[in-house]
């Protein structure tokens, strides 16, 4: 039967007030379009619905029959029209996100703190993950957007941002006597490097191969943050990203070692599919970018 959502929301009203002026005033209809509804909807339907009173309209049996399921399905609806309403008033709402180590706590947090302040209703999810496993998570349907440091493969119906150039240095004690130098120079076994799996890794291990250098690091670690630890030991020259160098460089506790051949630039870069995400998504994205 091809009866209309407006049919069936006539009839509820009728039926819940008992009175076809009553619905009427309650949808802002004329009475008569309210009669004609009921008349149409009752013709397709093959029955009577309502039994006419003096005082009103009743539920014929058919018509109580009608209306237990019609009107579970019209506050259903209605329920789902007032929570669009609020996600659209950002007053409810989720935001799946997935980030790298790095790019959670050095680019991340401060848009997460800001529109936090802002939008405080809105539920926030995120997954830390090394770059492979959060591109994954993306491809997967698993996150609304990523945001990854490159290198980077291209992905079918993927489209990726730039947001923040970074750079990546080596770091050793503050202690140690260091001057520019090339990184050929250096002994291969004295990096410290993160293992294998993460972009940075991927990134540091083709610029060494495109000086013809091979590698053999003393220790390989699961975080920079490790890694500025250690070299600030004097356990070795540490391959980081500045951002998690940053502290200790001003207390001194580590120090550049600056390079004739500086690592080239990279980037932190916004990461989403080609497809729709919720409107909060797509507000805090927006922020990445102005």
């Amino acid at each position: 039967m091809n009866i209309s959502y407006d049919a069936y929301k006539v009839f509820c009203a009728v039926a819940s007030l008992g009175s076809i002026t009553g619905a009427a005033e309650k949808l802002y209809i004329s009475q008569p379009a309210v009669s004609q509804s009921i008349r149409q909807l009752e013709e397709a339907l093959g029955c009577a619905l309502f039994v006419r009173e003096p005082k009103g309209v009743r539920l014929t049996e058919e018509g109580r029959l009608l209306y237990s399921h019609v009107s579970e399905g019209i506050r259903k609806i209605e329920a789902g029209e007032r929570g669009i309403a609020r996600m659209l008033r950002m007053d409810m709402g989720e935001i799946r996100i997935g980030a790298s180590d790095m790019t959670l706590q050095y680019f991340l947090l401060p848009y997460l703190e800001a529109f936090h302040r802002q939008h405080p209703e809105i539920r926030i999810r995120i997954t830390n993950n090394p770059t492979p496993q959060t591109v994954q998570a993306l491809l997967a349907d698993q996150i609304d957007f990523a945001l990854v440091s490159d290198p980077l493969p291209a992905y079918k119906g993927v489209r990726c941002t730039p947001v923040r150039e970074i750079r990546d240095i080596l770091v050793c004690s503050g202690t140690r006597q260091v001057q520019t130098c090339r990184l050929d120079d250096l002994p291969p076994d004295d990096f410290i490097l993160l293992e294998h799996g993460t972009s940075t890794r991927a990134f540091l291990d083709r610029e060494f191969a495109r000086r013809g250098i091979r590698p053999d690091p003393k220790f390989e670690l699961a975080t920079s943050a490790l890694i500025v630890q250690f070299a600030a030991r004097g356990l070795g020259i540490g391959c980081v990203v500045r951002d998690f160098a940053e502290e200790k460089l001003r207390t001194g506790e580590i120090q550049e070692l600056p390079l004739a051949d500086p690592f080239p630039p990279r980037h932190i870069c916004l990461l989403r599919r080609e497809q729709a995400v919720s409107r909060a998504s797509e507000m805090l994205m927006a922020t990445f970018c102005m």
